[in-house]
């Protein structure tokens, strides 16, 4: 069983993607971290992410990286979101993202192009959401309790660029896939966000 789990940064579909891996014992990939662990490489051999070919050349990335708690940092983060844009990063990445969807057994992945591109034959898609404003202040919380000095208006800022170029670019751009359970997350708990979850991957299974 594969589920995909789909959504902008700070909607909740990490926390949820987790959730339903350990329900339904299942692996679980963060395929956001794969495209951090390129900008972590770009920045340490002093490469440019807004160049493509820059991007590409740090893909062959070691797979311990991923297991690097550094490469949550919001910074980093950044960087992330613009080596992601690159159709040929991507494209770099995409079997690996596929080998793991294919493992016996299946997985739970979550990221931005899930549904719409590295598995869109996964039994379950959900796609989380939650507005602009109610991600920033989860974000902004997350980063005042690490002792980051950023502002509400600067994690505001980020989060609607990192939207729109998600959403814009050319290369597997943010959009729910049209079979996609959507699920909000503004005004719901962690808890009541991972039992509606759930339920809707268990209607799935049962359609």
């Amino acid at each position: 069983m594969i589920i995909a789990v789909d959504g902008p940064a700070a909607s909740g579909k990490g926390t949820i993607a987790r959730a339903l891996a350990r329900h339904y014992g299942l692996p679980h990939l963060d395929t956001g971290l794969l495209y951090r662990a390129v900008a972590a490489t770009v920045l340490q051999m002093e490469l440019d992410p807004t160049k493509e070919a820059d991007a590409v050349a740090a893909c062959n990335f070691d797979e311990q990286m991923l297991a690097d708690p550094a490469l949550r940092d919001d910074e980093l983060g950044k960087v992330a979101s613009i080596v992601s844009a690159h159709p040929l990063v991507r494209a770099a990445l995409l079997q690996r993202q596929r080998r793991f969807a294919q493992q016996a057994g299946g997985a739970v992945l979550d990221g931005r192009d899930i549904g719409t591109v590295i598995a869109p034959n996964a039994l379950a898609k959900l796609f989380v959401r939650a507005t602009p404003t109610i991600r920033a202040r989860r974000r902004h919380a997350e980063l005042q309790g690490r002792g980051s000095a950023a502002t509400f208006d600067q994690v505001l800022a980020d989060i609607r660029a990192r939207d729109q170029r998600d959403s814009s670019r050319s290369a597997a751009p943010l959009v729910p896939a049209s079979d996609a359970a959507l699920l909000d997350t503004s005004f719901l708990s962690i808890e009541a966000s991972v039992e509606k979850a759930i339920a809707l991957v268990e209607a799935r299974r049962g359609s």
